[in-house]
């Protein structure tokens, strides 16, 4: 029998049990999409956590630090250069020779403190980190009330919304709290920093003095989310230029570290911020300075486990979404069971005119591809409309808590493909049984069936 003979005749019958084809038809249509509705919520929310994190400034970034801090990031460190005691300091010198490797875009020192800030002639201590020119595009600043540093020596400060909350003595949680309205009090006032300046000694060459200062800076911005959250319990609440920071020669742990070592006003770091060119150069660079001497850690090693996780979870989401689809495939045997028993005389007389099994086989795999087939388009589009659908409404409640839109549905094409051809494969699969047992029906017991 030609293909093009069996597809007519599936299509004809099909078109008799219109309203039953249907609904099996409808049945695997939500199965599809149940399945692509699971599986784009996780693609949806893998890219959106990679886009978090490549917004955040740490994704193309390496976090360097000394061997001698005893911080080991990873126990393989020491598997490239030289032992912790023989480890070179972390200082302008090695930061110098970091940034010049090829891959690398800037390298800048991580500058934080613990200082008092005087606001309306009340203390307020936090933590104050220094930001370099290139942090400007961390979506934590995306939107903020104010703006960013006009410069990288300017004496100004953008505050991180708890802490302009701390300011105003507000007793409410910061989170309930607009950020607009804790900024718009704060934008243009001033406050002074004092902190302790690290000065050489002019009779000794391998000791300093520590001088209190007194430092009038600006509020220029109130930053709604924290550019300072991978930092874990030393992050900061105060951002100033890095620049200034720099200037301000504010005394650092490392220093008293490397006090023998590093003679007069010579600064050393705690970490070194590697920010390289394209992430998927990070592999080398962190080779490179580990071979210098150094420790190294970055994001790309904390997404291994997120990949991981979301291959997991990609894998459960799946698995839910194909019960649907499992339950179809039953509707579809049932549906062409009773086929076969309305059919019978019909089966008969295609038998006794010359058909193969293979041939009554053949006709009944197209119907069931054909209801796959179709209920496979059907679905995905389903599923994509459910997507949008749900991806709109919390866009709206994202609105309403003061939050950008996101994206976090996504169909890629080789899900479209992908589902439709896992929907026809299913439906083949259950058209096995009803198909094998049309092919042995008896001609001569179905002419005489009634």
């Amino acid at each position: 029998m030609k293909i093009y003979d069996v597809t007519e005749l599936a299509l004809r019958n099909l078109r008799e049990s219109l309203l039953r084809n249907s609904l099996t038809t409808v049945g695997i249509s939500v199965g599809v999409a149940s399945l692509v509705a699971m599986l784009s919520l996780g693609i949806g929310l893998q890219q959106l956590a990679s886009r978090r994190l490549a917004k955040s400034g740490l994704f193309d970034t390496v976090i360097v630090t000394s061997r001698r801090d005893g911080r080991d990031f990873n126990r393989d460190q020491n598997a490239e250069g030289p032992p912790p005691a023989e480890s070179p300091s972390l200082d302008e010198a090695a930061r110098k020779q970091i940034e010049q490797l090829p891959a690398v875009a800037e390298a800048y020192p991580d500058i934080r403190f613990i200082t008092e800030l005087r606001y309306q002639d009340k203390p307020h201590v936090t933590m104050i980190a220094g930001l370099p020119a290139s942090a400007k595009n961390n979506d934590a600043f995306e939107g903020m009330p104010g703006h960013y540093f006009s410069d990288d020596n300017a004496r100004e400060i953008i505050l991180q919304k708890s802490f302009a909350a701390e300011l105003l003595g507000s007793q409410r949680n910061s989170e309930d709290v607009d950020v607009t309205k804790l900024a718009t009090p704060l934008l243009g006032k001033e406050l002074v920093m004092r902190y302790a300046e690290r000065t050489a000694n002019s009779g000794s060459s391998s000791a300093y003095s520590v001088v209190s200062r007194e430092q009038t800076l600006k509020i220029v911005g109130v930053s709604d989310l924290d550019p300072d959250s991978m930092r874990g319990p030393t992050r900061a609440r105060v951002f100033l230029p890095l620049a200034l920071a720099q200037s301000l020669h504010v005394m650092q742990p490392a220093d008293l570290r490397d006090a023998a070592s590093r003679p007069g006003n010579s600064p050393t770091f705690l970490t070194v911020s590697v920010r390289v060119k394209s992430p998927a150069e990070i592999g080398s660079v962190e080779s490179s300075i580990k071979k210098m001497g150094f420790n190294t850690f970055s994001i790309v090693d904390a997404t291994k486990s997120m990949g991981r996780f979301f291959a997991v979870l990609d894998l459960f989401l799946g698995i839910f979404g194909s019960l649907a689809l499992t339950v179809a495939s039953i509707g579809i045997v049932n549906t062409l069971v009773m086929a076969i028993l309305e059919r019978r005389r019909e089966i008969g007389i295609m038998k006794a005119l010359g058909a193969s099994d293979g041939d009554v086989k053949l006709l009944f795999f197209a119907e069931a591809g054909a209801m796959g087939l179709l209920g496979g388009a059907v679905g995905v589009a389903l599923g994509w409309t459910i997507g949008r659908i749900i991806n709109f409404g919390m866009n709206i409640y994202l609105k309403q808590q003061h939050f950008p839109p996101e994206q976090i549905w996504f169909v890629p094409w080789w899900l479209v493909l992908g589902s439709i051809a896992f929907a026809l494969v299913v439906s083949l699969l259950s058209g096995l049984y009803p198909a094998s047992r049309a092919a042995k029906l008896d001609p001569v017991q179905a002419l005489r069936y009634e």
